[in-house]
């Protein structure tokens, strides 16, 4: 769906639309849409900027960063957006952004796509480390194991040669209790 500028200077524009699982391009490898996403959206023109306020709502499957199983993930954002246009920017030059003007998104022509709006949206609503639990065991680096699930198959870790006096040391250790 298109947000054009010359329809928001009429009248507000309000969205209630699906986006079924495949349609929206989010350029990631690290989740896939497992169901529709559901917005409810109203733009408006407010002092020549596009204001894009509501709420989307998704599933997302992900892979745990620590044992690579997946994991379903709900996806609830509520959104309130300013866009302006790039006209405004000053040309090659260099631009200094105020801290107020770091909230705001900038489109060209005339007007924003709402597919665009709602990738961006859901890609940050993605954690940056994935977790399937919070005390997830992960992999063993050394035969694979999913520990979460099963022990490790490992015999013996190598361990490094100078460390044998402590290993020594700590059996000693371990005997007198």
């Amino acid at each position: 769906m298109f947000i054009d500028i010359k329809d928001l200077a009429v009248r507000k524009v309000r969205v209630h639309r699906d986006y079924p699982s495949g349609t929206l391009d989010f350029q990631s490898a690290d989740f896939r849409q497992i169901e529709p996403v559901e917005v409810r959206a109203t733009a408006e023109l407010v002092d020549n900027q596009i204001r894009i306020t509501g709420s989307l709502q998704t599933k997302v499957e992900l892979v745990c960063a620590r044992c690579l199983e997946l994991l379903v993930e709900d996806i609830n954002r509520d959104f309130d957006l300013f866009y302006r246009p790039m006209t405004e920017l000053p040309g090659e030059q260099e631009a200094h952004l105020s801290s107020d003007e770091t909230e705001l998104g900038f489109f060209e022509g005339e007007g924003l796509f709402l597919a665009d709006v709602l990738v961006e949206q859901v890609s940050l609503a993605i954690p940056m480390k994935i977790i399937c639990r919070s005390d997830c065991r992960g992999l063993c680096p050394h035969c694979g194991a999913n520990l979460n699930h099963e022990g490790c198959r490992c015999h013996m870790h190598p361990t490094d040669p100078r460390f044998e006096p402590l290993a020594r040391l700590k059996q000693d250790w371990l005997k007198k209790q």
